[in-house]
């Protein structure tokens, strides 16, 4: 059988990339895993839970992940389904690793939410709903874990709309909860799904389907909880907010799915409505305006460095989301921040550690590239000359701070080659104070827990163990002024001056008074506690 052809605006509108985000321990991973099972992309789904076990979730690849059960870099994950090419960024959801994701966000056309049914909306699902919300991309909720004992369905709706601020339409309806989860109502078909006993959800689910008033699936669920289902349902239809296309792809309303990703419950139903709703790659501002990505001229930004994703070569890796025009293997391409012209010869696709070679790709794909170490996070690629450049990538304040040295002066030379790509990574940001004899380092980051994975990956990536001194610094501002002199900028006693890698001033703070204090010394000074990279064109 031939494989099927498209055309490149063919190939742009079956696009559908997102990012799925949530609480730590909400499900997320498992979601993933199981959208891939019914996908082809993998044959049988391992638990995610069994760490301790030889089978990880795909899309967990670094050793430390598959030690703590977390998830701390983001994976690319792509397969196709229903005539769609569907690109996955999964995300960590341990709000340590929190700006990993802001970043990847900005590579996606979309947003998954899960949540889970017992705990509902959570403290890290709040604030990635809110960076999707500045976004203005459209957000689907799945529900999870409906398999254990939860809350009310029509309470879970509720604290959507209150906590997160936004509407909410469910797109099927539990059919039993607390442990008695027996299926879903299909709104859109207006049809009774109900779910096969026995894989344990390794496997596809077998799913029986029909209509309300079908006798069959009625002495499936018993009278009780059909009886329950038809009141619910008519609830919904008196009640509940309207379907509109419109707010969804604004992000104003967010259709809710309910199921279970461990038992495979509800995961179909919710891949195929989600596709039929999602939209394709959209336009992108630049410094020239709204680019489309059906114009012909490539172009694409970097949102993400990861080095040593393969220990035995101990490479690094660029992902660049495409903007526009088609990749092609081998290309050369403009880099707009350095000025150079780069040929990109070894494209890579991903499922988890696994790595393809990719001969094209396009708008909403994601491809990896071996960096030498010229690229950092956010900068833009094109084709022609033009220097379309993306919007920057913002870089969130650092919460956390520590002084940071190798325990073996021998090995300063290793320490600093970690410490750098770690930081071109953007899993740390490195500062010094300028102006003192002895170069002196300090990191900061957005969760304590990435200092365990800095100590972790400098001793088995780079072989060098490290000292770190807690700093007692909360806050962090950028100082824009006309000329900064450190000598004469008012500050107080225990506020420190440092630079950034691109040799800005910055002010590291104990406490808000302070801040307040510098802001009334130093008029002319505004104090940012976000940062863009400078542009070099």
């Amino acid at each position: 059988m031939s494989e099927q052809v498209f055309s490149f605006v063919e190939e742009v509108n079956r696009r559908r990339s997102f990012a799925i985000i949530s609480h730590p321990d909400a499900g997320k991973t498992t979601l993933t895993e199981k959208l891939l099972l019914y996908g082809g992309a993998i044959r049988l789904a391992g638990s995610v839970k069994s760490r301790r076990a030889s089978k990880h979730a795909v899309s967990d690849w670094m050793e430390i992940e598959k030690q703590r059960g977390i998830s701390v870099t983001s994976s690319v994950l792509q397969f196709n389904y229903g005539g769609h090419c569907i690109n996955i960024l999964d995300t960590p959801g341990h709000q340590d690793f929190s700006e990993d994701t802001y970043r990847t966000l900005m590579a996606a056309d979309s947003a998954v939410m899960v949540i889970d049914c017992a705990k509902g909306v959570e403290d890290q699902t709040k604030k990635l709903f809110h960076v999707c919300k500045m976004r203005g991309i459209p957000i689907f909720t799945f529900v999870n874990k409906l398999d254990r004992a939860g809350k009310d369905p029509f309470e879970l709706m509720e604290e959507i709309e209150k906590v997160l601020g936004i509407q909410s339409y469910p797109m099927n309806w539990p059919i039993g909860t607390d442990g008695n989860f027996k299926g879903v109502y299909n709104r859109k078909k207006k049809q009774i799904e109900v779910f096969g006993e026995g894989n344990h959800g390794q496997s596809v689910a077998k799913v029986i389907s029909g209509d309300v008033s079908d006798e069959k699936l009625k002495g499936l669920l018993g009278d009780s909880l059909h009886d329950q289902l038809i009141e619910e349902i008519e609830l919904l239809d008196m009640a509940g907010d309207d379907f509109d296309l419109e707010k969804i792809l604004a992000g104003e309303l967010t259709p809710v799915f309910f199921g279970s990703a461990m038992t495979n419950f509800g995961v179909q139903p919710f891949l195929e409505g989600f596709l039929n709703l999602t939209p394709p790659p959209a336009a992108r501002n630049s410094n020239h305006g709204m680019i489309d990505p059906k114009t012909e001229n490539f172009t694409g930004f970097v949102f993400k460095i990861q080095a040593n994703m393969n220990p035995t070569h101990r490479d690094r890796i660029a992902f660049i989301r495409i903007c526009s025009g088609k990749f092609e293997k081998g290309m050369q391409v403009n880099h707009v921040q350095e000025n150079k012209k780069i040929r990109l010869s070894q494209p890579q696709q991903f499922l988890a550690q696994d790595r393809v070679v990719v001969e094209t790709a396009y708008p909403g794909d994601i491809i990896g590239v071996h960096d030498p170490g010229i690229f950092k996070i956010g900068d833009s690629l094109c084709e022609d000359g033009s220097g379309v450049q993306y919007e920057g990538i913002p870089v969130f304040a650092p919460e956390h701070f520590t002084k940071i040295y190798a325990k073996n002066s021998l090995k300063r030379k290793q320490f600093l080659k970690g410490i750098n790509q770690l930081s071109e990574e953007g899993s740390i940001q490195v500062f010094r104070r300028p102006h003192i004899g002895v170069e002196e380092l300090i990191v900061g980051v957005v969760g304590a827990l990435q200092f365990e994975v800095l100590e972790y990956r400098l001793k088995n990536e780079y072989g060098v163990d490290v000292v770190m001194e807690k700093l007692p610094y909360r806050y962090i501002r950028w100082v824009e002024v006309p000329e900064f002199d450190p000598d004469n900028f008012g500050v107080t006693m225990d506020t420190l001056i440092v630079e950034d890698e691109e040799e800005r001033p910055v002010l590291l703070f104990q406490n808000e008074w302070s801040i307040e204090r510098v802001k009334e010394r130093n008029k002319d000074a505004v104090l940012r506690d976000i940062s863009l990279r400078k542009a070099k064109v």
